[in-house]
């Protein structure tokens, strides 16, 4: 018999989780209190930007049942908790709401139904919760902002949480969980919830080497796109190593858990150095765009424009949690700031003047700062740019341009891992120093 599966929060992680879910044949109720927003979801209308998923939602209309009644949870086998967690500025998690949902959700659910914990939570969290072991799990999200639907449907492997790591998993839950095709992991809930932390602290320290090395390219004439290579092919780091500069983590979740070790290390008297050194890099990192911009374009001139692309922390998401280009435009106060994002809107950095297209956007511009590599920028033809543009200085930190042609085209070009190009410049950057 195909179990019926229930999802607990309709917010990115329960709904990009639920439609993955319907997609495999399952039939599939989603609950939130919010009657709004089921409303929104009856017509095919997510609150969030995810490639693929206003297709999964009207493709799998037949086995997706929305609702704001938790009691029509009632029929389900299997409950997910799938609310995401909202975190402070320093990254510590509020749970107050997810506690208040699970214990709704523990009320309506049938005397045999399975509750799942899929939002993340601290080591601890599930064993204290009041259901019985063998009906209760955790299981660990690896879902990715903007490619959510993706890592949903095709996931790499199941990480789950149980009272006892040896114990079966029930019947309804296996065979929801087979249907994915992919490895099933079953370990203890401490572990489980200590895994997923482990996922984003290995991320991180890859973020980390990959930006300190490549500030350092900029500076010595080598080009970090050159070295990559060589490092994928080395079997102790990995062709699927994360190796691409940024500008510092955001989007709220490695946050958290880095300020969740931090926490873990000082209560149990562990070393916690090297997070606080991803911390501090992160925040330099972050600031790569505003130290280039106080050099090449002083803050005395205050009638400079600076034309700002792209708001949202990554491309293809609306989230601007702790985005460098939020904190960029808030460090420019006091100057004109002129922004356009194409999912994004302008209001949500006051006192920055919004414009209507990139083009638009860069009309005038003293300077121009592409912070997010929306496909659409990189649509922009590079001569354009330049007619658009009274000044003459791209900052380009994710290459969304080429930058010869840049500098070709007479604009002095700046990105992440490799030295700056010169309006005009034939010589290849990697030979000069700065």
């Amino acid at each position: 018999m195909t179990p019926t599966v229930g999802f607990a929060g309709m917010t990115h992680l329960g709904i990009c989780s639920s439609v993955a879910v319907a997609a495999r044949g399952f039939p599939t109720v989603c609950f939130d209190a919010d009657p709004g927003l089921i409303a929104d979801l009856r017509n095919g209308r997510p609150p969030v930007i995810e490639p693929d998923l206003p297709e999964m939602l009207a493709g799998n209309r037949e086995s997706l049942r929305f609702t704001s009644e938790a009691g029509d949870l009632a029929s389900c086998d299997i409950v997910y908790i799938s609310a995401d967690v909202p975190t402070d500025e320093a990254g510590e998690s509020d749970l107050t709401a997810i506690d208040a949902l699970i214990a709704d959700v523990i009320r309506h659910l049938s005397p045999k139904a399975i509750l799942v914990v899929l939002c993340q939570v601290p080591p601890g969290f599930v064993r204290a919760l009041p259901m019985p072991g063998e009906r209760l799990f955790y299981q660990v999200e690896t879902l990715i902002f903007g490619r959510a639907i993706e890592r949903a449907t095709t996931p790499e492997r199941f990480i789950v949480g149980c009272a006892e790591a040896g114990r079966p998993l029930p019947a309804a839950y296996l065979t929801l969980l087979e249907a994915f095709g992919c490895p099933i992991l079953s370990m203890r809930y401490e572990s489980a919830e200590l895994t997923k932390i482990a996922i984003n602290c290995f991320l991180v320290a890859s973020v980390s080497a990959t930006n300190s090395l490549a500030e350092i390219c900029e500076h010595i004439g080598a080009d970090w796109s050159e070295m990559v290579p060589a490092l994928r092919l080395d079997k102790r780091i990995g062709k699927h190593a994360y190796l691409s500069p940024g500008l510092g983590i955001a989007g709220g979740n490695l946050e958290r858990d880095l300020a969740t070790v931090r926490r873990l290390a000082q209560e149990n008297a562990t070393d916690g150095g090297v997070v606080a050194a991803w911390v501090e890099n992160s925040r330099h990192r972050r600031d790569w765009v505003a130290r280039i911009l106080a050099r090449e374009l002083p803050a005395a001139d205050r009638a400079s424009v600076v034309a700002i692309l792209g708001l949202a922390y990554k491309a293809n998401t609306h989230s601007i949690k702790n985005s460098p280009a939020v904190a960029l435009v808030n460090d420019l106060r006091g100057r004109r700031v002129r922004v356009f994002d194409p999912v994004v809107s302008a209001a949500v950095v006051p006192g920055a003047e919004p414009a209507q297209s990139a083009i638009d956007a860069m009309n005038g511009a003293d300077a121009l700062a592409l912070m997010t590599p929306w496909q659409e920028f990189q649509d922009i033809e590079i001569p354009q740019i330049a007619r658009a543009m009274k000044g003459r200085l791209v900052i380009d930190p994710y290459g969304v341009l080429d930058g010869a042609v840049v500098a070709k085209c007479g604009l002095d070009y700046f990105s992440l891992g490799v030295p700056p190009r010169r309006a005009g410049d034939q010589e290849d950057p990697a030979n000069r120093k700065i």
